[in-house]
């Protein structure tokens, strides 16, 4: 293997890691309450598709109420 063959390697496993771990990264950015917990449940189920999509869905949702400008 060369230098470049192992810098495509580390490229993909890093573009495969934020991808993993979408969920976890909006939930953080959106300053989402249980960003822990969706931490956890991304660790665990966001192997499959149906576990990433719901957990996507989960940290794009929010439970604070949108603020009202008067």
């Amino acid at each position: 293997m060369d230098a470049f063959e192992g810098l495509f390697f580390v490229f993909i496993i890093l573009i495969f890691g934020v991808v993993y771990f979408l969920p976890t990264i909006v939930a953080s950015n959106r300053d989402h309450p249980n960003t822990g917990w969706i931490f956890v449940f991304n660790l665990f189920i966001a192997g499959t598709i149906l576990g990433w999509l719901i957990l996507l869905f989960w940290a794009s949702s929010s439970d604070k109420p949108e603020k009202v400008d008067r």
